[in-house]
């Protein structure tokens, strides 16, 4: 593992999670609520650094707008679950039960009668639905009142999307050493998952390995297809570093030199991808950076083989808000880290995607990726 990688921490400092925790309130009391309800998943780690999982017993966050301090309801089997997270720093109210006790009336009981609230996106229906029914109110989905958060990235964020950013460049180079000419795409991941944790990741969060016919298919990952000469390889691969931010960068490759027409139409993407990001800028709309990308592609006879947005946004979620698609008005603003990855598929033949993490500041854009983004050949013996 490389120095940098080292550096990172396991979460942020505990005064980071306290604003957090005022914003999320704030912002409650001013979306009409009167709490947020956050289970396991992305947002309780963003709120309070915690890596909990969610089992069929109920852990729950309780925000109230009022700005009273939060409580953690938790089963006392799982109160070990909370040690590593700022729970105990940030001195948050601890709730726990045992089997035979309704966390769910706890919840409730910690509330006014019919109170408004909100849950995130990762809540199970397990624990959503008998929730819903002891409030006597269904609570609504926080993403709107989370994305505020999530979607502009601290100055920690943004260092920990440039160590993922900086990992995945390293996997990237060493992609010579896996992908060669009668190696199958399922060989080559397994070698890639490790090179993802050796350069400093914790984990491979996905591996998309797509050859010939496969790269054409833009959520392809693996299969036994044995690679041949002349093929282009789609790499598509991320992970989180901790604490947990994670990268997503795709490269495309041809063993052997690609033909000229390939060549003609990877160019156009090229241009293409590199359009997009020159157009991002504070008060530009996500869906001005997808038209950037689209409209070039579109020009050259290659929009129909464009099959998706241009990006999404990154962060403690590998897909996140903003997301970079046609439609969507919303402003970017400086902290905004998003993919720009326009592709084009040829179905039963071929595909390409370029993907860099960028992230919005006061006069352009900074990406993480540093890789370059030419159709890289590699040699076939």
């Amino acid at each position: 593992m490389s120095s940098d990688s080292q550096q990172s921490a396991a979460r942020f400092p505990s005064e980071i999670y306290s604003s957090r925790l005022a914003r999320a309130a704030e912002y409650a009391g001013q979306a009409g609520l009167d709490a947020l309800l956050i289970s396991p998943g992305p947002d309780l780690r963003y709120l309070v650094g915690s890596q909990a999982s969610s089992f069929e017993r109920l852990i729950c966050l309780v925000v109230a707008a009022d700005g009273s301090t939060p409580t953690v309801v938790v089963p006392r089997l799982e109160l070990a679950a909370l040690q590593p997270s700022a729970v105990t720093e940030l001195g948050l109210r601890v709730t726990d039960w045992v089997d035979g006790v309704s966390p769910y009336d706890i919840v409730a009981g910690m509330l006014p009668s019919g109170a408004a609230t909100a849950v995130d996106d990762a809540m199970p229906a397990l624990h959503f639905v008998p929730l819903a029914d002891k409030l006597g109110r269904t609570p609504v989905l926080a993403t709107e009142v989370l994305r505020r958060l999530r979607m502009l990235k601290d100055d920690s964020e943004i260092a920990a999307l440039r160590r993922a950013g900086q990992a995945i460049d390293r996997v990237h180079a060493r992609m010579g050493e896996f992908l060669k000419v009668g190696r199958t795409e399922a060989a080559v991941a397994a070698d890639i998952g490790d090179a993802i944790v050796a350069e400093g990741h914790t984990e491979a969060a996905f591996i998309i390995v797509g050859s010939g016919p496969h790269g054409a298919d833009p959520h392809h990952e693996v299969s036994d297809r044995v690679i041949e000469v002349g093929d282009v390889v789609v790499i598509d691969i991320g992970g989180p570093v901790d604490p947990g931010y994670n990268s997503d960068s795709t490269r495309t490759y041809v063993l052997g030199e690609p033909s000229s027409e390939i060549a003609a139409q990877y160019a156009v993407l090229e241009r293409a991808q590199q359009a997009a990001v020159d157009a991002v800028a504070p008060g530009v709309t996500a869906e001005a950076i997808d038209a950037a990308a689209r409209d070039i592609l579109v020009a050259e006879g290659l929009g129909e083989a464009f099959l998706h947005r241009t990006g999404h946004g990154i962060g403690l979620s590998v897909h996140e808000e903003p997301y970079i698609v046609a439609g969507n008005d919303i402003e970017l603003v400086d902290g905004m880290a998003f993919s720009i990855e326009p592709g084009i598929y040829f179905r039963g033949h071929w595909g390409a995607r370029i993907e860099d993490i960028v992230i919005v500041t006061a006069d352009g854009c900074e990406s993480v990726n540093q890789r370059p983004h030419g159709l890289v050949s590699l040699p076939i013996d």
